[in-house]
């Protein structure tokens, strides 16, 4: 075999690199709330902002379109999906039963150092939320690092990503409600459920750990659904 042959069967290194940390940066904007639903984005302005070529912002968003969580128009036009109520509400149910599993994993199994990450982590949020103005963005984002923090002492590396898969559907729709109703975050249910939460990773109580978040992830749907903001059925506009 000519070393041209042998050259020629290399990945291509930096472009997969490229290609993976523009899908990073995308999925982060999502999962985090930045972006909310019917939110549209530019190829050549998501690759101008991130420093690269088109390219691969096109291929992250290929993978980012199989996912389901952007869809491309036939004109070309990429944007966020706009949720059906039903979606929405078996999208809730599956995170409680996927993310019951991981929680109640990692407070049976969590080590001291994971431990501190997620009082940290409760403790960034319960600030926020309690501020006099709290950013509504920020306690998005510091809401789901709180959630990862304790996902992350599961110990299932696969459990992770199907979890980070969710997040990603959700994350536009927690976004959108909050900037439409933002005495939500006033309401106090979510700085409850994770001090609940802590409390039974503390104590390595699983039971308690999953359904502390479990009545997170439903007391948050329930409110998003009883405003009425998501469509009843997929071909409404």
């Amino acid at each position: 075999m000519s070393s041209i042959s042998a050259l020629a069967e290399l990945p291509q290194l930096e472009r997969r690199t490229l290609s993976d940390t523009v899908y990073e940066a995308l999925s982060d904007l999502l999962a985090s709330g930045r972006l909310a639903p019917g939110d549209r984005l530019s190829l050549r302005q998501s690759a101008a902002a991130l420093g690269v070529s088109v390219m691969p912002v096109r291929e992250a968003v290929s993978r980012l379109a199989a996912d389901g969580v952007l869809e491309v128009a036939p004109n070309r036009v990429i944007r966020v999906p706009v949720m059906s109520a039903a979606a929405f509400r078996a999208l809730a149910e599956t995170r409680i039963a996927v993310e019951g599993i991981a929680v109640a994993r990692a407070a049976e199994r969590r080590s001291a150092g994971e431990l501190a990450a997620i009082r940290q982590a409760e403790a960034a949020f319960r600030m926020e939320a309690e501020a006099a103005h709290p950013d509504r963005t920020r306690a998005v984002q510091l809401n789901r690092v709180l959630h990862f923090a304790i996902y992350g002492a599961c110990g299932l590396a696969p459990l992770q990503e199907i979890i980070a898969r969710l997040w990603l559907k959700a994350g536009p729709v927690i976004n959108l409600d909050l900037r439409a109703h933002p005495e939500r975050l006033l309401q106090g249910f979510a700085l409850r459920r994770h001090a609940e939460a802590l409390a039974a990773i503390e104590i390595r109580d699983g039971a308690a750990a999953s359904a502390a978040i479990a009545a997170d992830i439903r007391e948050a749907a329930d409110f998003i659904l009883s405003r009425g903001g998501l469509r009843d059925h997929q071909g409404e506009e």
